[in-house]
């Protein structure tokens, strides 16, 4: 019998060696065993390729200084899985994780479910505890974050989202996804619930496949881009930006980032609530907007963890574009960069414009642990062509160690590449 955290936590690690991902009817029909929240609690859905931690962060905020009590579910977690499960700014304790783990527990060795021979993976167990924690904690409005796609999600068996949002899409997890835009947009846009309006980043391909489904389910859309973004500038500590709003012409507005690529998370934010309170759903005003944007703090994006050291989770194309635009603009004269990434991405296209960027100096090379990172062997080949100077180290600690023992020489130092590695160097940072 699982009496202790651990216990648990090690069990919900263990899970994917003895199950496999159920058909989405299995998940829906223990939701509906366990209590739709989305029926009792308003829920707001995100999916997305990049982007979506930073809407809920963004949307977050903006509920909080609403008066609103927040319960959000994201993944994946930097250091500790009770990052994932949030209430009032505060992550599940490990007494309520406990509690709320035998409670999906013993709800699985029920008989009926040891007939069908059903039992949760890794992602649909925390799913459902967090379920039974929202029912517990009874927060106003309920932030869920997909983990990987959307159609076939976990979270995709809420049945009734007050409102679904999209974020950018772009190429990664193509083996469960798809190997084009318009495949992996299908699936993020798999969401999409009958009548239930839709806020989502318009880009070229992926755009003109969400209009689709949404005018398919007669769901009301709202197509955000670039275009809708005036007067962007950055700081030394935020970027500045304008949107036109359904009662202003211009709002200025401002967000607790040095990245760039934030200004399209929060546009999406911001038209996803203004959404939200023209419906009557939640009276939130423009200066509830206007302050919560600015208070915005996302762990592991473009985050300044010391003096010019900054850490980034991107991990495909769009997001290290992105992450290269910001970098670009910061003034800098020489940079240094960590990077690693895990092995099922594109890393050579990855690597590739991180090279072709000409903005490194010198780019420190490291293995993150766990099965699925790449070697230093891969690695190296990516960067052979690199004009600067390349080091490589076996650990994560090592390679963070050096990025700050040379950091003296170096205007801005980076590290970028997974979240996985972002994780790690809090771990680091954590135990030093």
């Amino acid at each position: 019998m699982i009496k202790t955290y651990a216990e648990a936590r090690e069990y919900i690690l263990g899970i994917p060696k003895f199950t496999k991902k159920n058909e989405p009817e299995f998940t829906k029909a223990f939701l509906e065993d366990l209590g739709d929240i989305s029926k009792q609690i308003p829920v707001i859905h995100v999916a997305g390729t990049n982007g979506k931690g930073s809407v809920c962060a963004l949307l977050r905020g903006v509920f909080k200084e609403a008066g609103l009590a927040v319960g959000m579910f994201i993944s994946p977690h930097l250091v500790t899985v009770n990052e994932r499960f949030e209430y009032d700014g505060e992550m599940i304790s490990d007494d309520e994780f406990l509690e709320c783990f035998l409670l999906i527990y013993n709800k699985v060795k029920e008989d009926k479910y040891i007939e069908l021979e059903y039992h949760p993976s890794y992602f649909e167990f925390l799913f459902f505890m967090s379920v039974a924690w929202f029912m517990k904690k009874r927060p106003d409005v309920i932030i869920y974050e997909t983990g990987l796609g959307g159609r076939l999600d976990a979270t995709n068996s809420l049945s009734s989202p007050k409102l679904s949002i999209i974020t950018e899409i772009g190429f990664d997890h193509m083996e469960y996804l798809g190997d084009t835009i318009e495949k992996i947009a299908g699936e993020k846009a798999g969401i999409i619930k009958n009548n239930v309006p839709v806020v989502f980043v318009d880009k070229e391909l992926s755009g003109e496949v969400i209009k689709s489904v949404a005018k398919e389910k007669n769901a009301p859309f709202i197509a955000v881009n670039k275009k809708n973004i005036k007067n962007l500038s950055r700081t030394a500590k935020r970027i500045d930006f304008s949107l036109k709003s359904t009662y202003y012409d211009n709002t200025n507005l401002c967000v607790n980032s040095v990245a760039l690529y934030q200004a399209e998370n929060a546009a999406l934010s911001f038209y996803a609530l203004e959404n939200l309170a023209e419906r009557g759903i939640f009276d939130i005003s423009l200066g509830n907007i206007k302050s919560g944007f600015s208070k915005m703090n996302w762990p592991g994006r473009m985050e300044e963890i010391l003096k010019g050291v900054f850490i980034d989770g991107a991990h495909n194309e769009d997001g290290i574009s992105a992450f290269l635009e910001s970098v670009s603009q910061d003034g800098a004269g020489k940079r240094c960069l960590l990077y690693s990434a895990v092995d099922d991405k594109r890393i050579e296209e990855i690597t590739g414009l991180i090279t072709g960027s000409k903005l490194f100096d010198t780019v420190i090379l490291t293995k993150m642990e766990g099965y699925r990172a790449t070697s230093l062997e891969r690695l190296g080949e990516c960067f052979k062509d690199f004009e600067g100077k390349v080091l490589s180290y076996n650990s994560v600690e090592e390679g963070f160690t050096e990025l700050l023992h040379n950091r003296d020489s170096f205007d801005m130092c980076y590290a970028v590449g997974s979240l996985y590695l972002v994780g790690e160097i809090k771990k680091v940072q954590n135990n030093d």
